[in-house]
């Protein structure tokens, strides 16, 4: 899509966010895959000062990320030495840091994001709080505060379509399909996005059940292709 679709709803996680980073609070944004955790995130940065870790899997990428930010050049230091700095220049800098798209964490990671905790405020989001989910940082976890993103609820189904009409991004039909969308997409914003996506391409009739039908199906053969092996349509 030429366009990116706006930021919709989310407004009372947008508010407790700004309350907890006003309070220097750590906060764990938790959510299922594609309800809108990155964009909630992209959205609070652009109000208050963050530093994002967008990939937050390996230590090494961290580094990059946090590096690139804080204006220090990449050389080729051992790893170990690029972490201290790092962990130097956050206590001198006192942003908050968000560790986005954080799965299972070894033991060295989790290592690093307590120490990080020590200096300044942390922002982590994932898809699961449970230990056998998110690994050895899981112990960490009581000293954050929750802030848990749901599905879209059907006003707020509406309210992305609708922008969307607005900003021609997808066709003036696509309003008149908001509680079929909502359904197909069961509140997930990201499915929404790659519905309205597909409309946007002429190919399916908002007005016809059988094209929103189709269009799903064929959106979920897409996942399949790309992600090269067999799952669940």
């Amino acid at each position: 899509m030429s366009r990116s679709l706006p930021f919709v709803g989310r407004r009372k996680e947008a508010v407790q966010l700004q309350r907890l980073h006003a309070q220097h609070k750590h906060a764990l944004i938790l959510g299922p895959a594609g309800v809108g955790k990155t964009a909630l995130i992209c959205e609070a940065a652009r109000r208050l000062p963050l530093l994002i870790c967008s990939y937050s899997v390996r230590l090494s990428d961290i580094c990059c990320a946090l590096e690139s930010q804080l204006g220090l050049a990449a050389d080729e230091q051992h790893l170990i030495a690029r972490k201290n700095r790092v962990l130097r220049i956050l206590s001198e800098v006192g942003q908050t840091v968000v560790f986005d798209g954080v799965g299972w964490t070894t033991p060295k990671l989790s290592s690093f994001l307590e120490s990080v905790m020590e200096r300044v405020p942390v922002w982590i989001a994932a898809r699961s709080e449970h230990s056998w989910d998110i690994g050895h940082v899981w112990p960490l976890l009581v000293r954050f505060v929750k802030v848990e993103i749901l599905p879209f609820r059907p006003a707020e189904t509406r309210g992305l379509i609708e922008a969307a009409v607005q900003l021609g991004i997808a066709p003036v039909g696509a309003a008149d399909a908001v509680e079929r969308l909502h359904h197909l997409c069961a509140g997930n914003p990201k499915v929404l996005g790659e519905l309205i996506e597909g409309l946007a391409t002429g190919q399916y009739d908002p007005h016809k059940k059988f094209d929103l039908q189709l269009l799903d199906l064929d959106r979920r053969i897409q996942h399949l292709s790309a992600s090269g092996g067999p799952q669940r349509l």
